[in-house]
């Protein structure tokens, strides 16, 4: 979340910088200042009536000893009136907190003031493009006839078994799938330096409020219920990307300067629901309710993550570049940057079978805002202070479309799909035949 100190010293620049996004939070500031101001007032009120309260008890004890009882009665019943009015400020402060952090927790956070300004994707900076697009001698499939062709999914079946938009691997689709989970794990963990862990699949509600899941994109998650206690419902969820949980493995901890920067990676399969989101159960692998993700994150020092947020863009790239997929990296405007993101870099796959370019990777700095939420704090090396590290979260990358980039990309003329170099260890072949 925001610093609140930061909305009462510059209550302009925040109302400017959240105006940039065109969701309409600049007007919540007002509303979080006043919450704040009555927080603050009644707390002012109730310092100086505890310390009325402390005065009257000691007259009391002075005129009881002087033997004027009616005088101490009267005493004691501003005191009982001085208690009742604490109690019920005391009432006011924790409804003022409560509301201004519920609001606090419905804010964006700021962009950072290089992104670009525009209102959608279509105001999207380029940044640079990798390859070129596959130039076939033959009329190339879609994803879709060429899963169905080479038996690599069964989209009727998948949905037989858990409703549209889940898919059922099968033969090598379910190898090419796990083969490429293992490379992505294995290539960002080798070479690019990050620690692998295995998250839970089932989060608490804490978990998705500390990355801004929550309370924006409630409407979007899986709720668990265990068994028939409807009582649970509503406290665990399934991930939506292993962030949920990943970003999360130090909340409410203190890390030591020297333990900076924190670099994890993570597989995990993902659950959206995607209410109302168009495209969800239509053929197809574009948009699903789940999907495999490897996901990266970094907790870093708030003077590099800059730096750090370059280079996890280009560890994703490199997952792109080792198996031969044209792209593209774009800069998010501020109309089309994710919630808790101060700066977003997405990595587009082309799939020519789509005939466009799809999102793979989406790579961001929160800056402080996640670390906030979640009270994830280190000791500055330097001045000794508690800070609030950068944390930084990335796709490293995600399928199912790079699935279909993957396979609409290298197949053959005669019906097979040539298989990278880099999956062929994982596979034990070189391509995936035609009768397959």
């Amino acid at each position: 979340m925001l610093d609140i100190k930061l909305l009462r010293e510059k209550p302009d620049f925040v109302r400017e910088r959240l105006a940039a996004r065109r969701g309409g939070d600049d007007a919540k500031v007002a509303e979080v200042l006043a919450e704040d101001e009555r927080r603050r007032n009644a707390l002012a009120e109730t310092e100086k009536l505890k310390a009325r309260r402390n005065s009257a008890s000691k007259e009391i004890g002075a005129l009881m000893a002087q033997k004027k009882a009616a005088e101490a009665d009267a005493m004691k019943a501003e005191v009982r009136s001085i208690g009742d009015r604490i109690a019920e400020l005391d009432r006011e402060v924790a409804d003022a907190v409560a509301r201004r952090d519920d609001l606090l927790l419905s804010i964006p956070n700021l962009p950072h003031p290089s992104v670009a300004h525009g209102a959608t994707a279509e105001d999207n900076p380029e940044i640079r493009r990798w390859g070129s697009p596959p130039a076939f001698p033959f009329k190339p499939l879609n994803h879709v006839a060429l899963c169905e062709k080479l038996r690599l999914i069964d989209f009727a079946r998948g949905a037989k078994l858990s409703g549209s938009g889940f898919l059922l691997y099968t033969g090598w689709g379910a190898r090419l799938e796990r083969a490429l989970i293992n490379f992505l794990l294995e290539l960002h963990q080798n070479e690019h330096g990050y620690r692998e862990v295995a998250p839970p699949y089932i989060v608490g509600e804490h978990c998705m409020v500390g990355v801004g899941q929550f309370p924006k994109f409630k409407d979007q998650a899986y709720a668990v219920q265990e068994g028939l206690d409807a009582s649970t419902l509503g406290k665990l969820y399934l991930l939506p990307t292993a962030e949920a949980p990943v970003a999360n493995i130090h909340r409410e901890e203190i890390l030591l300067g020297p333990d900076l920067p924190v670099r994890y990676v993570a597989y995990s399969p993902c659950f959206r629901a995607e209410a109302g989101a168009a495209g969800v159960g239509t053929r197809g692998m574009i948009r699903v309710h789940q999907f495999d993700k490897v996901e990266l994150i970094k907790i870093v020092h708030p003077d590099s993550s800059y730096d750090e947020l370059a280079s996890m863009v280009r560890n994703a790239e490199t997952v792109l570049q080792r198996l031969g997929l044209h792209y593209r990296v774009i800069n998010l405007c501020t109309g089309d940057m994710g919630f808790a993101s101060a700066m977003t870099y997405d990595i587009e796959v082309w799939a020519p079978g789509q005939g466009q370019f799809l999102e793979v990777s989406s790579c961001s700095n929160c800056e402080d805002y996640q670390a906030r939420r979640m009270n994830l704090r280190f000791k500055d090396p330097v001045s000794g202070d508690n800070r609030f590290p950068h944390i930084l979260n990335g796709s490293g990358t995600a399928l199912a479309r790079l699935f279909v980039a993957l396979v609409e990309t290298h197949q053959q003329a005669d019906g097979s799909i040539l298989v990278p170099e880099p999956l062929r260890p994982y596979l034990k072949a070189d391509t995936i035949p035609a009768g397959s």
